[in-house]
């Protein structure tokens, strides 16, 4: 019988002006994906600061090509087993694809994986005026808001595939601007993904809220890393952003307690894993 966090340390849970604060004090924040309630205790346990449920589950877990299949039943079911694990870690579930077609759509979605998910926050992709709107109304219902810049799994089809993003200036300006509209719609929190170095440092500087990478390099105010990736299990060739921290290792809480351990000193991400 599976029990909430029996050996879970005693930590002040991790709130959404909390991320702000570290933000401000130059605290680097760590993220990482999880799917159930067995890896998210180990997340709690390695004092991992903020759990996503993320839509990568359909590649990772549903073994799809993209992140394009993914329900938004599929997401409260993976969001609600994924609370279940974890008592200070903030929890952050993806709005699946489509599910912000409209301001309706992405507040119905936001209220199922806020209410019967128990999530803390939403991650929506994108800076369409569209999901500006969506932003917005779910802030101003108090639904904490997520935002996804750089490359948008959920657009792949738009992009011609997993490509980086804003290597051209107009394309970097255009990202920098999105960063500052989303802000202002009401984001709380925005993930910055395969992007060039010097485009995420140029938007952690521009925003007040915290920015967290993925492919992204090692000036955003946080990381994130697909659970998978990390424990280096994904089928196929490892994205260049990514690590195997299991290697050397002799288990999946040393993994994890290595990733924080290395966004916390800056190790990682390394020159490698960056892009320009």
């Amino acid at each position: 019988m599976y029990v909430q966090n029996a050996s879970a340390p005693d930590r002040k849970p991790v709130t959404v002006p909390a991320l702000r604060a570290m933000k401000a004090e130059g605290r680097r924040i760590v993220m990482l994906t999880a799917y159930d309630a067995s890896f998210a205790h180990q997340l709690e346990t390695a004092g991992v600061d903020v759990a996503l449920v993320g839509d990568s589950l359909g590649m990772v877990v549903q073994g799809h090509a993209s992140t394009l299949p993914v329900t938004l039943d599929q997401m409260v079911y993976h969001t609600a087993a994924v609370s279940r694990g974890l008592q200070a870690t903030l929890l952050v579930a993806d709005l699946p694809f489509m599910s912000d077609r409209d301001t309706a759509h992405a507040l119905e979605a936001g209220a199922r994986l806020v209410g019967e998910g128990n999530a803390a926050m939403v991650k929506i992709e994108g800076g369409a005026p569209h999901v500006l709107e969506a932003i917005n109304a779910l802030s101003v219902r108090a639904i904490p808001v997520c935002a996804h810049l750089g490359l948008t799994p959920q657009s792949v089809h738009k992009f011609g595939g997993f490509r980086i993003q804003g290597r051209e200036e107009a394309a970097a300006a255009r990202v920098l601007d999105e960063a500052r509209a989303v802000e202002a719609a009401g984001a709380e929190l925005l993930v910055l993904e395969g992007m060039p170095v010097a485009l995420a440092e140029r938007i952690t500087a521009a925003v007040s809220i915290p920015t967290i990478g993925i492919g992204a390099g090692p000036r955003c105010d946080g990381q994130v890393l697909v659970l998978h990736d990390l424990l280096g299990v994904t089928p196929g060739k490892r994205p260049k952003f990514s690590k195997d921290f299991l290697q050397g290792r002799d288990s999946v809480s040393a993994a994890i307690s290595a990733f924080v351990d290395e966004v916390r000193s800056g190790v990682f991400p390394a020159p490698e894993h960056c892009f320009n």
